[in-house]
This record gives structure tokens, sequence and C-alpha cells, in this order.
């Protein structure tokens, strides 16, 4: 286990939320004789969200809390993003257990007193020194924490389900750290990170990027290569552990990561390491949180998206940005670079925002994270502009759950899905192709309609970009080899043929009648006229196949090679 001196961070270029990165873990012989004075105590049953923050606590994560707040800092935290001393704490971290056991144990504790907190298996995994005890008001955390006591916000609805009335603060003193399975191999501490950065890749710099129920897509991707322009390395940090059922399963989304990391990263500069979290995540504070957590990792950027801790309909779309106008990103002591809604462009044929793309919704594909888990579980593979193959394609493996309705629907309206990620569709027939006379509603798009508008992105996302590039370097090659024969050999046909129609057309208006002796059967002169001006201007808009001797003119600058290497001098 890596231990690091305080005096160590002094020579890196990040420093830990409030001066100093939290080791509340036990070992050697202190844990020897904690464990045994555990089972000497009143012991606290704790479910595995507490055991998770317990552990974050710990090692460091949500450093400087040595453990749960005391009633000042809880109200400070709740009411003014601080703690009771000034420094920036977006979230409480409060202890109020639930249950008729655990309620008989908290009457019986006292400011002083120590109690053991158990696992569901009964295994003691933390002992925490009571240094307040105070009431906890539900409503009161739910209003000031989240914006709403609305019991259908994931974060209320935890702090009602989970939460009692009474509220134990005080440091904790970790005993054991839960396994976390197949995530186990990933698993690193603050200290572990701090590490690897700073004393053996040597970075100069690293950008944190936390991100949640969906698999890693262009819209991700697109943020990490812009920062890797910058900055020296990157840390990853999927959520795993506490999520909904239709989120895609987290071992499937770590593995997703893996995939195109390893395909399309560089390698040694993007580090994969998981966040086993709780729900003191959840709302534009969650965002605040997250940077703090990216700074204990050592982290120098924290890269945040448009709906970087967005729930539903609860909060703006920009929330997560504007948050930063209360809690300024000097103040938080790490740089934080705040990015737009990336969509795929497919004229320009890349990954854009709204910042550096001039083209509209005809074009676009959005990268909808939500969108995305429905087309999978529809068993769809999403177009390869928003998702890469080896992503998708392990991704649609952890989607619960699994499949459709008898009525072949999803847990969100198919009509949902298309117009937020294909919004083209509602008034194009196709990307990039002409309005519809009457615009499709979202209430009237059926499974049909996903399969349609995916066959047309899948054909056509990157034909766009690619013709018009064939008709720029038609045009364009002065080395003719480039263009393919057939193509110039075409347009010569389609001249040779137009010009045939024309001296048929000039035969025809000599011979054509100043006045036709049945209108509706011959044709006069101004008539025949106007068809063969027609076939002429016809022959002027058709593209004209190149030759390489048709573009000798454009090189009338040629000089001979070894004036070109600065030689003036005549050949002797």
């Amino acid at each position: 286990m890596l231990h690091m001196s305080e005096s160590k961070f002094a020579s890196y270029p990040q420093q830990p939320h409030g001066g100093e990165l939290v080791d509340r873990v036990a070992s050697g012989e202190e844990l020897e004789e904690l464990l045994a004075k555990a089972k000497q105590l009143p012991t606290i049953m704790v479910d595995l969200e507490a055991v998770i923050t317990l552990e974050m606590i710990a090692t460091g994560v949500l450093s400087p809390n040595v453990g749960f707040m005391n009633e000042v800092d809880y109200t400070s935290v709740l009411t003014k993003g601080r703690l009771a001393n000034g420094t920036i704490w977006p979230v409480p971290l409060s202890f109020a257990p639930i249950g008729n056991r655990n309620q008989e144990v908290i009457q019986t504790l006292a400011v002083g007193d120590e109690v053991t907190l158990a696992n569901e298996e009964n295994e003691p995994i933390a002992i925490l020194q009571i240094e307040d005890k105070f009431a906890y008001d539900k409503e009161f955390r739910a209003a000031h924490l989240f914006g709403t006591t609305d019991r259908d916000h994931p974060g209320v609805d935890a702090i009602y389900r989970r939460m009692g009335d009474v509220a134990l603060g005080g440091p904790i003193r970790l005993l054991k750290r839960v396994d976390w399975g197949p995530f186990e191999k990933l698993r690193l501490e603050p200290k572990d990170t701090w590490h690897d950065f700073y004393e053996v890749k040597k970075f100069k710099s690293a950008a944190g990027f936390i991100t949640g129920a969906n698999p890693l897509h262009r819209g991700h991707e697109y943020i990490h290569k812009n920062a890797l322009e910058e900055v020296d390395g990157l840390l990853l940090q999927p959520l795993v552990e506490m999520a909904k059922r239709e989120y895609t399963r987290h071992e499937f989304r770590m593995l997703s990561y893996r995939s195109v990391l390893d395909t399309y990263y560089p390698k040694g500069r993007s580090i994969l390491a998981p966040l086993r979290v709780t729900y003191i995540f959840a709302g534009p504070r969650e965002t605040i949180l997250h940077a703090l957590i990216m700074k204990n990792y050592g982290c120098t950027h924290a890269l945040i998206g448009r709906d970087h801790a967005g729930i539903g309909d609860y909060y703006d779309k920009y929330a997560s940005h504007s948050i930063f106008d209360e809690f300024p990103p000097e103040e938080l002591g790490i740089d934080v670079r705040l990015y737009h809604e990336v969509f795929y462009c497919t004229r320009c044929d890349t990954p854009s925002t709204v910042q550096s793309c001039p083209h509209d919704e005809r074009y676009r594909i959005n990268i909808s994270g939500t969108g995305i888990r429905e087309m999978l579980r529809h068993g769809i593979m999403p177009p390869k502009e928003i998702v890469r193959p080896e992503s998708a394609r392990i991704a649609i493996q952890g989607i619960q759950p699994k499949g459709l309705d008898e009525n072949e629907n999803a847990i969100s309206p198919v009509g949902k899905t298309i117009k937020s990620m294909f919004p083209f569709y509602l008034e194009r027939t196709r990307l990039g192709g002409r309005k519809r006379v009457t615009a499709l509603t979202v209430e009237e798009l059926t499974n049909f309609d996903l399969e349609m508008v995916n066959l047309d992105v899948r054909s056509n996302a990157d034909r766009i970009y690619r013709d018009v590039f064939e008709e720029y370097s038609n045009a364009g090659d002065t080395n003719r080899h480039l263009q393919p024969d057939w193509v110039t050999e075409a347009r010569d046909a389609l001249q040779t043929q137009q010009q045939m129609v024309i001296s048929d057309l000039e035969v025809k208006v000599k011979q054509a009648p100043h006045t036709a002796s049945d209108e509706f059967m011959y044709q006069d002169k101004v008539e025949a006229e106007r068809e063969l001006d027609v076939a002429k201007q016809i022959l002027a808009d058709l593209p004209k196949g190149l030759r390489a001797e048709d573009v000798d003119y454009r090189t009338w600058n040629v000089l001979p090679y070894q004036r070109y290497r600065g030689s003036d001098e005549p050949n002797k």
C-alpha cells in the first residue's frame, strides 16, 4: 500500500482539497486492536450505500472530510454549499440510520461514545466516534440540496427511503475494504493516482472525467481528445454500483470503455478507474462534488459536459455550467473546462458543438445517452458516428431489462428516442433531404421509423461529406490519375449526347414555321427556338470530363527543379 507524506504534495502541480489527503484506513497493529474493540462496542447495521460512503471518506476521495458531519457543518453545507470554516463543500455527508434495531441502539448513544458500523453480513466495517447527535430533517435536506421534494427525483427518494430521524456525526476509522468484484483490478484510490501521475509518469497536468449511466460514446471521446491536446494525462471514472435498472449495467459500461481505449486512445495517457458512488450524487451540486473528487485524485483539470448531472427535467439544460458562477473554479482550486452539447455533423463529418459548427439540424445526429440506451434496448447498434462499434457491441449485452414488451415498446417512447437523436427525421424525408409536406409528430412515430432512420443514417451519414469531397476533388485534381476514368467517360458521353440533341434541334428550328397549323401537334419557330435555348443551357450546366491536357493551363508558373533548390546559376 502506498503512503504519501504531506510534504510530497508541495512539489506537485495540484493539492488535495483542504490541503490534506485524508487517510482513515486502519492497518497493521491498529487494525487488529480496532477489530477487537469493535466486537465490544454497540453495533449499527449499514447498507451498501453507507459502506461505499465510508470507504470514500476513509481513502481521501471526499477530503477534507474525516467522517460524518456535525450539525453545524451539515446545516452550513445545505444552506451555503460550504463547511462552517468557509471551505467549499457542496453536499452533506450525514449518517441517519433506519431500522428498528438501529433506532434502539441510537437511543443509547451519546456524544463521546463510539459505535461499530457493520455490513449486512454483520462484519465490522468502521468505527464511528460520536461528536454530535441531532434531529435529521428529510424535507429540509431535499429542498436545499436538490431544489425539490419530489419523490420521483432519485436523490430525494433516497433520502426518504434510506434515512432515519436522528443523525450521528464524527470521524471514522475504516476496518474493512469491500471487494469490488470485476472492478477490483481497476480500483485506484487517490494515493495511487497521485503517485502514478506525478511520481511514475511525471505528468505536469491531468484532466478528470466522471460519467454515469451510459457507455462510452463519441461525445465523451470529443471531450477527452480535446483535453489530451493540452494536458498530459486523462483520468476516466465511470460511476459504478448505484444505478437504476434501466441503465446499461456497470460491468458492461466498463468493458465498453476498455475496448475503445485500447483501440482509439493513446497508451499510457488515459487511465481508467471506476468510481463507486452513492446518491450523495444528483443535481447541479453534484458537478461541484465531482470537480472536488477529481481534485482529490490529483487532477489539475475537470472536464464537465453539458448535462453532467442531469436528472430528467428538474434542472436547466446547462445547470451544470452555471453552478460554477456560485462556486468559482479559482476558489475550488481546479481548472474547470465546460463543454457544450456534442453532436455529429454529417456535413462537417465530425463531432461538433454549436460553438464550432454552422450547420443546422438537417445534417445533425444528436448524441443522447438516453437515446443510445433505448436504441440498444431495441436491439439496434447505434450509428458509428455517435458510438464506436467496439463500445456498442459490448454495451448492448448489458441493457436491463432486456428487450421490449409485448407491444414492442421500450421504457422510453420510440418517438422520443427518434426526436432526441435524429431531429431531422420529423421535418425531412431523410438525412439532408427535402422537407416533408407535413411534419411528423413524436406520438405517431413507430419502431418502423426507428429502423428506417437508422438505415438512412448508416447509409448516408458518411456519404454526405464524401460526395462533397468527390465533387471538389474531381474539379480540383490536376493529377488526373486520381480520378476514375469512368466518371470522365460518363461526362464525355453526357456532353456528346447533349450536343447531338442540340444538333437535331438546330435543324428543327430552321424548318419550323412562324405559325403552327395546329398548336397541339406542331411547334412554331418561337417555341422551337426556346427548346433549343434550353438544350444549350443544359449543355452549359453539364460537368465536363477533365483529362490531364485539359488542366495543363493551371500550372502556369513552372520553374526548373534546380531553381526551387535556390540555384539561379545556368547549367554549364
